[in-house]
């Protein structure tokens, strides 16, 4: 995906953005062999850029969907020394970092990214992509307590109601448990745990099934699989707000 020449290059450390434009306008860039003396110049991962001379090194933009299991960290390394989401990715040449977290007991879909700009905008609420969970919860959860999960429900962190697409998927009577979907499109802390346990269904197992139209299909625990160049491009879609 083509981005901004000066972009790229305080990504790479050149300089910074705004010092990145001086030299642009002072000549002292090329790309491709071409000198380039105008801003606004957009470049792709394969275009050569040069600097006073010196080739720009620059890091390949890499974009994996992964199987999070249970029982690891959502952070690039955890001070207990804990196993966290980028152990699964140590033979990879580039670092990457999960966009947003799943909780250490909480499995499901969770993107892996070194794209910054692309994470922030998933990450900012006002780009409202949907997240699917399935979750265990205690107890036969019935229709008046489906209906307060669409409806909204108070948390205790003072903020507005949340609320989401709410269903049950199945009963299990003896053990007194269901299962339940709740989509949302909001990533509060423990948000999901904190509905359910506000309508009087204390989660016992979480899974994250979806996240906007990827899902987890073909994976098990602990597997991951690049992004296509056309999912990518849909997730920049989705977190480009609508005019």
């Amino acid at each position: 995906m083509a981005e901004r020449l000066q972009k790229v290059m305080a990504n790479a450390g050149v300089a910074s953005r705004r010092a990145s434009e001086k030299l642009i306008l002072a000549g002292k860039v090329k790309v491709n062999g071409q000198v380039i003396k105008e801003l606004g110049v957009k470049v792709d991962t394969d275009d050569v850029i040069e600097v006073n001379g010196h080739l720009v090194e620059r890091e390949n933009k890499v974009y994996y969907l992964f199987y999070k299991p249970r029982g690891v960290i959502s952070a690039a390394s955890d001070d207990k020394g804990r196993k966290v989401v980028t152990d699964f990715f140590a033979d990879q040449a580039e670092r990457v970092y999960p966009v947003g977290r799943l909780d250490y007991d909480t499995s499901g879909l969770l993107l892996m990214t070194n794209d910054g700009e692309l994470a922030n905008k998933l990450m900012h609420p006002r780009y409202k992509v949907n997240k699917t969970y399935v979750a265990k919860v205690k107890g036969l959860v019935k229709n008046e307590a489906l209906k307060r999960l669409r409806t909204g429900v108070d948390l205790k962190d003072g903020r507005k109601r949340a609320k989401g697409k709410a269903k049950v998927l199945s009963f299990d009577k003896k053990n007194e448990t269901s299962i339940v979907s709740l989509t949302i499109h909001e990533g509060r802390n423990h948000q999901v745990k904190n509905m359910l346990q506000a309508v009087g269904h204390p989660v016992k197992k979480l899974k994250r099934e979806t996240y906007g139209f990827l899902n987890l299909d073909g994976l098990v625990s602990g597997q991951y699989r690049e992004l296509s160049r056309d999912e990518v491009k849909q997730l920049y879609d989705l977190a480009t707000p609508a005019h």
